[in-house]
């Protein structure tokens, strides 16, 4: 579907609790295109983005905004298919903080959903970087939060926001390649720049940017104060435990993605010296109040 003037939207197939109606794959200028978050290696859906091109179109550039299943599989084969080059941050576990690279080293602090283990960019992208096309163009904006390569592109007034800012839910961020202090950083970053509005990797345009990150912001901050309360309230507690405690109301598939929120928070605490953990951080650990 057209969505305003120079910018299309196909749909992918792939619906979910994680995904809500599906990958947004976004299709930005005329002539010669840009395609964002290409999605899942479904032939139907690359069958879905061609039929989408006009008489005489082609893909230039095919852009992820990270490295999940539901983003970034169908970038290679579409652009073999057109000739032009993918482009992406790239190195998930390279971008972590050394926080998490160290967890990650470490072991015992699980993760790993829905990566794309084997995505690699042509062009790896850095923040501030400027791509463009005929009629288009587009700002890089390092996100990292959701994902260590969370990449959002700016067109103008209206910012392609991946899984960092979403109508419909917010993101999980799940340790190592999540990290809740990033995750802030990125929506206040957001918040400084006139946005009128995101267009995200799932769900439906966000006509209210600001308002929308300001609820993000807002809502990871009473996670946080929920997880202290919880602890000081009922003593050292599993992040498991925590997450039953705290969301109550989210339907028990949805629970193990709670928990992988709550670890985030957990680690965070930590690291600002509010909580420790027994043994040690690990996605099994018990936590306490400092």
């Amino acid at each position: 579907m057209e969505v305003e003037p120079g910018l299309r939207l196909v749909r992918a197939p792939n619906p979910s609790p994680m995904t809500h109606t599906g990958t947004n794959t976004w299709i930005v200028g005329q002539g010669e295109v840009a395609v964002i978050d290409p999605g899942p290696d479904l032939p139907a859906h690359l069958a879905a983005i061609e039929a989408a091109l006009g008489a005489g179109e082609r893909i230039g550039h095919v852009l992820v905004t990270h490295a999940h299943r539901d983003h970034s599989p169908l970038a290679r084969p579409l652009a073999a298919r057109w000739g032009a080059p993918v482009l992406a941050a790239g190195g998930m576990a390279a971008r972590r903080r050394p926080v998490m690279a160290r967890l990650a080293a470490e072991a015992g602090i699980g993760g790993g959903e829905g990566v794309d283990a084997g995505f690699a960019p042509d062009v790896v992208l850095e923040d501030g970087a400027e791509i463009a096309g005929e009629d288009w163009r587009l700002d890089v904006i390092a996100t990292p939060g959701h994902t260590a390569d969370h990449l959002a592109f700016a067109w103008g007034e209206a910012v392609f926001t991946g899984d960092h800012v979403m109508g419909w839910a917010s993101s999980l961020v799940s340790p190592p390649e999540g990290d809740v202090v990033p995750f802030m950083a990125s929506c206040r970053r957001l918040a400084a720049r006139p946005s009128r509005v995101f267009y995200p990797g799932h769900g439906e345009p966000v006509d209210d940017p600001a308002g929308r990150l300001a609820w993000l912001v807002a809502h990871r901050e009473a996670r946080e104060a929920a997880i202290v309360a919880a602890l000081g309230e009922g003593g050292p507690a599993t992040p498991g435990a925590l997450a039953a405690r705290i969301y109550t109301d989210t339907p028990p598939a949805l629970l193990p993605a709670a928990e992988r929120n709550v670890l985030a928070h957990l680690i965070a605490l930590v690291e600002a010296g509010r909580a420790t953990a027994s043994p040690a951080v690990s996605s099994r650990a018990h936590y306490t109040l400092a």
